[in-house]
């Protein structure tokens, strides 16, 4: 060939204009479905080029072989460009969640609570990418951006931040909001009785109240935290039923105050 190979990654950083030129350069004769888009472009120079490579596979035997590999060589790289990898989310707060291909973080997304309008942020290497006034914006910003190639690459930290370590910390920010102390075995309150365990499993949020052994699913840190900071710890010398009881009959109870005294129960026994 005389012309130089394009992948699909390089094309797609190319203006529709540059692609019409060099539709035109190669000499290309598939036909461009769609004029107007940019992927048609693409796709019509792609596969002529595929069709030219294919082509060498059938010249002198001894350049047989070169000509094979380098049309299968080129065909997984188109592969790997037009389906990458799926991104995985994981939530880290109501607020701010992070993009990762395989284990490799690829960009996440914030909340500027100082900014009038356009408080989502999506960061690349702790520098502001993009801005906008909806979450889903940002999301489909990275999304988009990520499949076409043109996300800025996030560069490998000396000492990066683990996934557990970031989790640590937003679960100690939220706690000091409520004054709650961090210990090995559990979430204290200012006071040294311990109210229970947040954490996040596979991007969800969890938590276990006082002693119980059984996981609750949250939204973010910020619920699971705060259902830690509606326990009722003053009742550990009698039930909360003796202290309520003895106050009023039950018979007494109106069916919202019972509906109330049940659910504070089950904070407690949980």
């Amino acid at each position: 060939m005389t012309h130089a190979l394009y992948t699909a990654q390089q094309l797609q950083l190319k203006s529709i204009a540059r692609l019409k030129q060099i539709y035109s350069e190669i000499g290309c004769t598939v036909e461009v479905s769609d004029k107007r888009c940019k992927d048609a472009w693409i796709s019509a120079i792609v596969n002529y080029q595929a069709s030219k490579i294919q082509k060498l596979t059938l010249a002198a035997p001894d350049q047989q072989a070169l000509a094979q590999a380098e049309l299968d060589n080129y065909i997984a790289d188109q592969a790997q460009v037009v389906a990458p990898e799926p991104l995985r989310i994981v939530e880290i707060s109501f607020s701010d969640y992070e993009y990762y291909a395989g284990n490799q973080l690829v960009a996440s997304i914030s909340h500027d609570d100082n900014h009038l309008t356009q408080r989502w942020v999506v960061m690349v290497n702790s520098k502001e990418v993009f801005r906008a006034n909806t979450l889903m914006r940002c999301n489909r910003f990275i999304c988009t951006h990520y499949k076409d190639g043109s996300l800025p690459v996030q560069e490998k930290e000396a000492t990066p931040p683990t996934t557990e370590n970031r989790i640590m910390a937003h679960i100690f920010n939220e706690c000091q909001n409520y004054g709650f102390e961090i210990l090995d075995d559990g979430i204290y309150n200012n006071k040294g009785v311990k109210l229970g365990q947040v954490g996040c499993t596979d991007g969800n949020w969890w938590v276990k109240r006082r002693y119980s052994v059984q996981q609750q699913y949250s939204n973010s840190v910020l619920d699971a935290v705060l259902s830690l900071s509606m326990v009722d710890v003053s009742t550990d010398s009698k039930s909360i039923f003796d202290k309520y009881f003895l106050d009023q009959p039950l018979e007494q109870l109106t069916g919202d105050k019972l509906q109330r005294l049940l659910e504070r129960a089950e904070l407690v026994t949980a």
